[in-house]
């Protein structure tokens, strides 16, 4: 039955990323093969992805459309507009003898494929609007539940976390980050890992407007950068209920009287404003008994866990712990300007000397194929799906419009630049520095797939191998 069962959500997982990252790509295309026909230019093939094809058919338009091997986009090819041969593969139909392509169309052309893109991503959005996104109790507040009192660095040595250091407190509301309102605990972690503030003396400094006790005060901290990102970091966690989900019958968890939906809310007087506080105070006692205060269908019940045996199953053993959700109904103008606002976010941190985000933070095919993976796994494999589907869209839109060369926002550079000058620029020119920015763009992709991608998969398979192994049961004694 789990292997049934596991073999159906990875089915679904394979779905999801051919319905929904091979439907964007789709998309983009579409969107230039409508506007170049709409404006009467000549459309040669139309291709989802690069490379030798694995399927193509020439229909009764003239036009060849093809499945091809490498899965890193598509590509329309449009002879009159661009010479792609070295990416499109040379064609039978000589250029110079089609007719001229005005400037506007050759913009309508080019700007189309984003522009389809952030059609479908407002349209998912909409859906999503009224479904509603998940959104886990953890992630739907700004209050801090748990401050660690040392880091881990990025250089693996250990340091007091800028936020003891700071003095900031559980129950902490944090309303800003470098003067940039935060509703959710997402927005904090990307307006503190995308910051550039640093101080006189080069240390990294971010300003953080908080709510404590109904006063609101500003905190000045120095983000470490740490984890296998180097993200910054100032080390918090956001506060939410310790709940049982379930009680293994004959556990030892069970034994001391625990029962589902119980809500942990102290550990020996002190509040439980988030797990990570009681599993840090049963780790600094293990040799002495702990009281527990529980809430359970309203009223206060007291339960004592004895000390730690060595040899013995920890007195928790058998009990599993349960995340509240909520569905977070926003609006397609507040999903899709939210993530404009960080991948621009994103790129200024790439691009600026006081930024610390490198390419190998980013996620090229692999990385987005394991978003949609790992959405069809989850809890609510549809609504994840759709929401990843609208980042992807928004960004491929943005990333497509940047004036780089081989990307749209790249040949409408070219072609204002030619109709700025009066003249077209001279072909071997454009050739070359398409080549050229070709060239760069694959190594950027594979940097990307090798140090960003391949990287995090081999990292997450290391730290899930100890998990597995301490689940296989222990061998039959002699």
């Amino acid at each position: 039955m789990d292997f049934i069962s596991s073999l159906f959500s990875n089915l679904w997982s394979l779905t999801l990323i051919v319905l929904f990252f091979g439907g964007s790509i789709f998309v983009h295309e579409l969107g230039h093969f409508l506007a170049a026909r709409r404006r009467g230019v000549k459309v040669t093939r139309f291709s989802i992805g690069f490379g030798p094809a694995i399927w193509k058919r020439t229909g009764r338009d003239g036009v060849e459309y093809r499945l091809s091997w490498i899965p890193l986009g598509g590509y329309v090819a449009l002879p009159q507009l661009a010479d792609m041969a070295a990416i499109e593969g040379e064609s039978d139909i000589e250029a110079e003898k089609l007719p001229p392509i005005t400037y506007t169309t050759k913009v309508a052309v080019f700007a189309a494929g984003a522009f389809f893109n952030v059609i479908f991503a407002f349209a998912l959005a909409t859906i999503l609007w009224f479904a509603g996104r998940p959104a886990p109790e953890y992630l739907a507040t700004t209050r801090i539940g748990y401050v660690i009192p040392t880091l881990k660095l990025a250089d693996g040595t250990e340091a007091p976390s800028p936020a003891a250091a700071a003095g900031l407190k559980a129950n902490d509301i944090i309303r800003q980050v470098d003067g940039r309102p935060v509703q959710d605990w997402n927005q904090f972690k990307s307006a503190l890992v995308l910051g550039t503030g640093t101080q006189q003396d080069g240390q990294r400094l971010v300003r953080l407007g908080i709510e404590r006790e109904g006063q609101l005060l500003e905190i000045t901290a120095s983000p470490q950068r740490s984890g296998d990102e180097r993200f910054r970091t100032i080390g918090v966690s956001p506060a939410f209920a310790t709940i049982i989900d379930q009680v293994s019958p004959g556990s030892p968890g069970a034994a001391l009287g625990f029962q589902a939906n119980d809500e942990i809310t102290a550990v020996a007087d002190r509040a439980v404003t988030a797990p990570e506080v009681l599993f840090d105070y049963l780790r600094t006692h293990p040799n002495q008994s702990v009281q527990l205060t529980v809430r359970r269908q309203g009223q206060g019940v007291v339960l004592t866990v004895p000390a730690t045996v060595t040899g013995r199953p920890h007195p928790l053993t058998g009990l599993t712990q349960r995340t509240n959700f909520s569905l977070l109904k926003e609006s397609p103008w507040t999903q899709i300007s939210e993530i404009v606002d960080t991948t621009f976010r994103t790129l200024w941190s790439l691009v600026s000397p006081k930024g610390d985000l490198s390419f190998s933070n980013l996620s090229g095919p692999i990385g987005i194929g394991r978003g949609f993976w790992n959405a069809g796994q989850s809890d609510f494999p549809l609504r994840y799906a759709l929401w990843f589907a609208i980042l992807i869209n928004v960004n491929l839109a943005i990333f497509n419009l940047l004036p780089i060369p081989v990307l749209d926002g790249g040949h409408i550079l070219l072609a204002t630049i030619a109709r700025l000058r009066g003249r077209p620029l001279p072909t071997n020119f454009i050739l070359t520095t398409q080549s050229a920015f070709m060239v760069l763009l694959l190594m950027m992709v594979l940097y990307v797939t090798v140090f960003g991608d391949i990287r995090r998969l081999v990292n997450d398979f290391k730290a899930d191998a100890p998990a597995k192994e301490a689940t296989k049961p222990a061998p039959a004694g002699k």
